[in-house]
């Protein structure tokens, strides 16, 4: 699926609050119309923008991808902590954009991010801005600057997702035209989505299956709340980790052999490609007797893609198409 240059955001379990005047004794919802000021309870840290963000500094691919699918590269001041390249849908938003030369590799510190002058700092991740990345977020909405997580990565369970689903995402992105003032926008995406995730045949052969991130000794695998659990339901899959409660946990390869799962899940990442996964499946004294690595079934997923945002889509027909392509014994 080719995108148009729209945008998304995953803002999963935001809580958007319209201003309040002294009198009002609660802080009331703020309609699909309401403009600004807009408050947002945002992974439990009130977050309140008086007009939409024009200067931007972006963490993790996730959230650079989201402003280039909206047509907002031209608001980007900065972006840190690429997950891999940019895909080629999204090339031509990119092109003249800061998105084009990255301001670090990881998360950015805090003298660099304030030099940009942003008015608002858009992360992947809630470790992101802490003391230890970016900076505090109180403290630098004493600076002016506004943060903003990507809700699906909240980690408290007030705000994170319950069990992330492509409902979810879409409404992510209606909150996300609003905020940037580009609704019309954010609505042709979710119904650009809506139509291609309607594309995507699950699978009815009943089919295990392990989600695999990264870690070699100690695997770090999809759990059962977040976007690897939605993909795989999306595509018809039984995920053999679902009882964790957790986006991503560590998990054992006893566990896993004892499952013996269909299908693995492969994420492909700079750091840590799908070939290298196979490679030690394959000379794994006990992982090789696997079922889905003496029959080669594997698929195969780009790391940005492992993230409520602008690739789950097209992720979930990719893996689809994937595995209707597997050959299994009547």
């Amino acid at each position: 699926m080719r995108l148009r240059p729209i945008v998304i955001l995953a803002v999963l379990g935001l809580g958007v609050l319209a201003a309040c005047s002294p009198d009002d004794d609660a802080v009331a919802t703020v309609p699909a119309e309401a403009g600004f000021p807009m408050t947002i309870n945002n992974c439990g840290f009130e977050v309140t923008f008086e007009a939409p963000p024009q200067r931007v500094v972006t963490v993790k691919s996730s959230t650079a991808e989201m402003m280039l699918a909206l047509g907002l590269g031209d608001r980007i001041v900065g972006t840190a902590f690429l997950d891999g390249p940019i895909p080629d849908a999204l090339a031509s938003a990119a092109a003249g954009t800061a998105v084009e030369h990255p301001l670090a590799d990881r998360v950015p510190g805090t003298e660099a991010t304030l030099a940009l002058e942003p008015d608002l700092i858009f992360a992947g991740w809630e470790s992101n801005i802490t003391t230890s990345g970016v900076g505090d977020r109180a403290a630098l909405a004493g600076f002016g600057v506004n943060t903003l997580v990507a809700p699906a990565a909240c980690q408290a369970p007030p705000y994170r997702p319950e069990s992330l689903t492509f409902d979810d995402v879409f409404a992510q992105l209606l909150l996300l035209g609003r905020l940037f003032d580009v609704p019309l926008v954010a609505e042709a995406l979710v119904a650009e989505q809506r139509a291609a995730l309607a594309t995507v045949s699950a699978d009815s052969r009943g089919l295990t299956a392990l989600w695999w991130s990264s870690g070699s000794d100690i695997p770090f695998v999809g759990g059962g709340i977040g976007a690897p659990q939605m993909l795989m339901t999306a595509v018809g899959l039984t995920n053999i980790a679902a009882n964790i409660d957790e986006s991503w946990s560590s998990f054992s390869w006893e566990l896993v052999m004892a499952a013996d799962p269909d299908v693995l899940v492969l994420v492909d990442a700079d750091w840590n490609a799908a070939e290298r996964k196979i490679e030690h499946l394959e000379n794994h004294p006990g992982l090789r007797e696997l079922t889905a690595v003496r029959e080669g079934r594997f698929l195969i997923v780009a790391f940005p893609a492992t993230e409520a945002g602008v690739r789950n889509v097209e992720a979930a027909q990719s893996l689809a198409t994937q595995l209707h392509a597997l050959a299994f014994d009547d």
